[in-house]
């Protein structure tokens, strides 16, 4: 079976052994995908921007799979504070409002990094 990785050169995707996301057939999976750029945390304390950080990741690395935005079946927004669920779900609209997938937003206690307010992962079948 034909398995394309990509990895975003992330520290913790060395770290732990894994990678961005991943094609098999017609199945992508992308990871649990933070909110970060150069290796720090973007927007502290901004639940949208760091949701659309997050978004930004996946679909750049969806792209080097051959995979659209639209292709994406299914997200998963795991959260630190669910009363913002307007800002991750505004973020989460601007990039899936033209073809929505399934969804799961949950609410956690915390993340790798206590600046970080949202992680998301993406399951996609393209074709």
């Amino acid at each position: 079976m034909n398995v394309q990785r990509v990895s975003t050169g992330g520290v913790w995707e060395k770290k732990v052994g894994y990678c961005r996301a991943l094609r098999t057939g017609n199945f992508v999976f992308v990871s649990g995908t933070a909110p970060v750029k150069d290796g720090q945390v973007v927007a502290p304390g901004n639940a949208y921007l760091q949701a659309r950080r997050c978004f930004e990741i996946v679909k750049e690395s969806l792209e080097k799979l051959d995979c659209p935005l639209s292709a994406v079946v299914r997200t998963r927004m795991f959260v630190t504070d669910v009363s913002r669920w307007e800002e991750y779900g505004r973020a989460h609209q601007e990039f899936f409002g033209d073809f929505p997938p399934t969804t799961a937003m949950l609410g956690i206690g915390s993340l790798v990094d206590p600046e970080m307010m949202i992680e998301v992962e993406v399951d996609a079948i393209v074709g």
